[in-house]
Formats: structure tokens, C-alpha cells, sequence
């Protein structure tokens, strides 16, 4: 009942705003393996920005920058860095959606607007969500362009090379203490969504800080966003941390789904990717506590991959370090046999590591 006012088919796409679109596509391409399939910019007629659209399996990630310095990208990149603008969700009917949302307490940014070219309608409406991060409905259904009006299609320089990135699995939004239940009942009441866990400060902290999540996920289960709010500890915790640098609320990592975790994580490994490193003991009774799995342990401890069981199966996950310079967005490679979780039992060593980071930096 609760996705029929919003019926939602997935990710339509990530929209970044970033200081350098061109550098960060390059970036993407070279390392986590997109290819550019589409631009916007003075080439195509647009002024003030330049975007990029990489695809790689299902994943499509937008790269926006501005040509200005007065726009309003200067100044979210200004305020936040690099970070996720837009989440993009696929919709069947991007009106009715619109009208449900607002007749549910959603803020509406831009009402159901329809944009033409040749290739057809595309259909977007935009609402606000946490800080700066926005939710765009898509209904592309009447289009047949590589993305939208406005963008002409390029074509890769070179061979492409994916490293087996598939889909996007989940999106994590990281918020002020005392936040997390205000968006839990945002989506229920506008999205239609429903809570499929939660997690409580007893289950992810450490001597020295702690949080609280709850998972909220669509009717289909196509869509999840967990919701991470700080919690009292000794020290200043990894959500602490994004959101002084982030300067607000905002999107702290993006999960992607790989059919095999082992060889995308190899082959990221190698293009200098690098990933938050457990301590070694995780590994002394992982097979103990997880039991039987098609994937070598040893493997598993080589490349620095985690392992949780749940009910229904079990997953494998790994997370990059923060993607520039600030400690805000990161991004994290999951492979699921059955496993609907999200890894709680690696919640500690995961601490345990992402602080001993922080107080490299001094922010612990």
C-alpha cells in the first residue's frame, strides 16, 4: 500500500557538483571505470556550467561544475566541496508524484517541468531533502537522448574499462543529532517508504564515539537510504567529522553493487584506489563467525574485504577513504549472496578503523 502513491522503479542518476567537472570525469574513467556518455557546456550552448554523464553497468554519476563565480554551484562547492547535489529516482509519473509529495508536506524546489529536444520529453520535479541535497523525480519514459535535453552524446576516448560496478545497492545520509527522525517520517509520509531496520548506539560504537541509523527502503525494495545521526561519545565521531567539513547535512557515501567483489576491488586496488584497512584480528575468527562461503578467505583478508550473515545470506563489503580531500563522501563496494543487511556485524572493526584515520588527520 505505502508505494502506491509513489511508485519509484530506481536510481535514474547522481548529480555531483564538483570544482572541476572535466578533472573529476577523468578521474571517474580512469579509476572507478566509467565512461563518459554525454556533455553539457559552451559546446552545447549552456553558459554558466559544464556537466558530465559516466555510466558503468546501471550506475549513472553526473559531474557538474560552474563557469562563473557567482553561481550557485561556486558556492556549494565553496561551502561543501565535492559532494552529491541531485539523487535522481526513476518515476512512471513525475506529476502525480509532484502532487503527492506536496499534498504530504514535501518543499517543492522546481514543480513537474517538461524539457524537449529531438530526442523527446523528459519530465524531472525537484524537492528538497537534508542541507542541500535535493530529490529529482525523472520520468524518461518519452525520451530517447543520452540524458537530457540540452546534452550531446561523446564518445570515450580509448577503450573503456569497467571494473564490474553494476548498480547502485544504497545511499547513506549523514545528519545533525536529534535529525534522523524528522527524515525517517519524511520519507514515510512523501516517498511512501518504510523502515527496514535500525541501529542503535549500542550496536555501532566504540570506546570512544558512536551513531544511530535507520534504513528506510521503497515498496519494491529497489531503493534504500540508511540515516546516520551522531551519538553521545568520548571523541568526536566519523559523522561528526562530515558534517563539520561538509558544513551541514549531506550524502556520506554512495554503495555500489558488484557480482564479483574480489576482482572490482583487485582491479580498483591497482588503478590506486584506496580503501579503509580493518585491523588484521577481524580476520582470526571471520570463518568461525560467518561460516561457509564461496568466496577464499584468504583472498578476502588480502584484499582487505569484509563479511556479515544475516537470516537470508550473507554479503561481502569494502569501503574507499574519502574521495578528496576533505573526510566527507566515500564510497563502498558490496556484494550480496541473499543478505538484505547492511554489515552490522562489521560495524566495530569499521569504527575501529575509520578512527584511527581520523586521528590521523586530527579529528578524532
Amino acid at each position: 500500500m505505502s508505494a502506491d502513491f509513489m511508485p519509484i522503479r530506481g536510481y535514474d542518476h547522481v548529480e555531483f557538483y564538483v570544482g572541476n567537472a572535466k578533472q573529476a570525469a577523468h578521474f571517474y574513467d580512469k579509476t572507478f571505470g566509467f565512461r563518459p556518455v554525454a556533455k553539457l557546456g559552451l559546446e552545447t550552448g549552456v553558459r554558466d556550467r559544464a556537466s558530465y554523464v559516466m555510466q558503468q553497468g546501471a550506475i549513472r554519476f553526473v559531474f557538474t561544475s560552474a563557469l562563473t563565480p557567482d553561481h550557485e554551484i561556486t558556492r556549494h562547492c565553496a561551502l561543501h566541496g565535492d559532494g552529491v547535489k541531485v539523487i535522481g529516482i526513476d518515476v512512471p509519473d513525475v506529476a502525480q508524484g509532484m502532487r503527492e509529495a506536496k499534498a504530504r508536506g514535501a518543499t517543492v524546489i522546481q514543480p513537474a517541468s517538461a524539457f524537449e529536444d529531438e530526442h523527446g520529453v523528459l519530465k524531472t520535479g525537484i524537492l528538497r531533502y537534508a542541507g542541500d541535497t535535493v530529490f529529482k523525480l525523472v520520468e524518461r519514459s518519452g525520451y530517447r537522448g543520452p540524458f537530457a535535453p540540452g546534452y550531446r552524446a561523446i564518445q570515450p576516448v580509448g577503450q573503456p574499462r569497467p571494473v564490474g560496478l553494476a548498480a547502485i545497492d544504497h545511499m547513506v545520509t549523514n545528519v545533525y543529532l536529534g535529525e534522523m527522525n524528522y527524515w525517517v517520517r519524511w520519507f514515510e509520509q512523501v516517498l511512501g517508504f518504510s523502515q527496514l531496520t535500525h541501529f542503535t548506539d549500542k550496536d555501532i560504537s566504540t570506546e570512544y564515539s558512536a551513531l544511530m541509523s535507520k534504513v528506510m527502503e521503497n515498496g519494491t525494495g529497489k531503493c534504500k537510504f540508511p540515516i546516520n545521526e551522531p551519538a553521545e561519545g568520548k571523541k568526536k565521531s566519523q559523522i561528526d567529522e562530515y558534517l563539520d567539513y561538509y558544513w551541514g547535512p549531506g550524502v556520506q557515501h554512495v554503495a555500489m553493487n558488484s557480482a564479483d567483489i574480489c576482482k572490482t576491488v583487485r582491479e580498483l586496488r591497482q588503478r590506486d584506489i584506496d580503501f579503509l584497512r580493518v585491523p588484521d584480528t577481524y580476520y582470526e575468527d571471520l570463518k568461525q563467525r560467518v561460516g561457509k562461503i564461496d568466496e577464499d578467505y584468504d583472498e578476502l583478508r588480502e584484499l582487505g574485504i569484509l563479511v556479515d550473515r544475516d537470516e537470508d545470506g550473507y554479503l561481502l563489503q569494502i569501503f574507499t577513504a574519502p574521495v578528496q580531500d576533505r573526510p566527507t563522501l566515500f564510497f563502498e563496494v558490496i556484494e550480496r549472496h541473499g543478505c538484505r543487511g547492511f554489515g552490522q556485524g562489521n560495524f566495530k572493526a569499521l569504527f575501529v578503523s575509520l578512527e584511527r584515520e581520523q586521528a590521523r588527520r586530527g579529528n578524532l
